[in-house]
């Protein structure tokens, strides 16, 4: 009976860890320039395929609404903003990519690719456009 005990305990253990390596949870975003916590953002799947949204500023903005954005979100808040679309996981990586992450600051859209690090406990965001990219490490929060 121990036995089955420990095994069902190293199971769920095991589950715990493996889920922490997606990027599905809740994330705070470090700004570029102060590095200071600048948002939280909840990333969920639908059929495999990520998105993610802000839930909660840390910063104050200068304007509340994406005016700089060219899409659908021209003009939204950026709080409930979604900001990740369409990121689906690399075959045999962890690693997600295909998607797009919108810099709601200078509505620019940025080809997305994000990899957990750390057990999952940060995740690499790396956005590009052409050939140049940007990097930031974000922090899980659940």
């Amino acid at each position: 009976m121990k036995k089955i005990i420990a095994l069902c305990a190293g199971m769920v253990c095991a589950g715990a860890v493996f889920a922490q390596m997606t990027p599905e949870g809740l994330w705070r975003s470090i700004d570029d320039k102060s590095g200071q916590p600048k948002a939280e953002i909840r990333i969920t799947a639908v059929n495999g395929v990520l998105s993610g949204v802000v839930e909660k500023a840390l910063m104050p903005s200068s304007e509340p609404n994406c005016t700089q954005c060219s899409d659908d979100r021209k003009d939204k808040p950026k709080l409930g903003m979604e900001i990740i679309r369409g990121a689906k996981k690399a075959e045999g990586k962890d690693v997600w990519e295909e998607g797009k992450i919108l810099d709601p600051e200078n509505g620019k859209n940025y080809t997305l690719r994000m990899e957990p690090l750390e057990d999952g406990k940060k995740l690499q965001i790396r956005g590009y456009i052409g050939p140049f990219y940007r990097t930031q490490v974000w922090q899980r929060i659940q």
